[in-house]
């Protein structure tokens, strides 16, 4: 996935160069549209606005832009921080966003494309990443998606082999996973350490406990 970014002073076109991006079909994520979303009342940013310089709110509990701008302009502290509450919500919206967009209808959550085109061919393998390339399912040579779980088993199985981990080891996944997971994993001699859901729960224990490696059903894998 490319990713473009628009910016410039007033009237530099960059609203008119979106507007056709978008009459594309290419998904358009407009920042001051996203600001003026999280000032309507009963938002987080309006919420947050509220503890921080309640005289900013209007009486229906959005934003008054125009009261914020004159609290704000011209006083460093201030604008830092409006600047220190708004921006993580932003970077959140955004990042929801990208999530939304960039998985629609292929890679690792819509692996079905790749079933088509890996039988069609008649390759060997079919790798599906999600957009931002955290996310693996795999596609064997029938066509047959490869998920989380099965992909843990093989990754295990391998590293055993391989002498990577040894018997006694143990791998992280999370609260969520097939529980034929334990059961296989048992039968070669691996423990299996669940954790709640989220790469970054499998990450903190991998790197407390010192495990090689853990992933998640969705197709995450942390690897030490």
């Amino acid at each position: 996935m490319i990713k473009i970014g628009l910016t410039g002073s007033i009237g530099m076109g960059k609203s008119e160069t979106a507007k056709i991006f978008s009459d594309l079909g290419v998904p358009v994520y407009d920042a001051d549209a996203s600001v003026h979303k999280l000032y309507e009342a009963g938002n987080k940013g309006a919420l947050a606005i509220k503890n921080l310089y309640p005289e900013a709110i209007s009486k229906d509990g959005s934003v008054d832009r125009k009261v914020l701008g004159g609290i704000v302009v011209g006083n460093k502290n201030k604008i830092k921080k409006l600047e220190e509450i708004i921006h993580p919500l932003l970077q959140e919206d955004r990042a929801i966003f990208f999530e939304k967009n960039i998985n629609e209808k292929c890679g690792s959550l819509f692996p079905v494309r790749a079933s088509k085109l890996v039988k069609k061919r008649k390759s060997d393998v079919g790798i599906c990443l999600d957009g931002d390339g955290d996310r693996l399912i795999i596609i064997d040579e029938k066509g047959e998606p490869i998920f989380g779980e099965e992909l843990i088993f093989i990754l295990a199985k391998f590293y055993l082999k391989n002498k990577i981990i040894k018997k006694g080891s143990t791998i992280v996944t999370n609260e969520i996973a097939n529980f034929g997971l334990d059961v296989s994993l048992k039968k070669i001699g691996i423990k299996l350490k669940r954790v709640k859901v989220g790469d970054k729960n499998i990450l903190q224990e991998i790197r407390t406990n010192g495990h090689y490696f853990g992933g998640e059903p969705s197709g995450h894998f942390i690897f030490r």
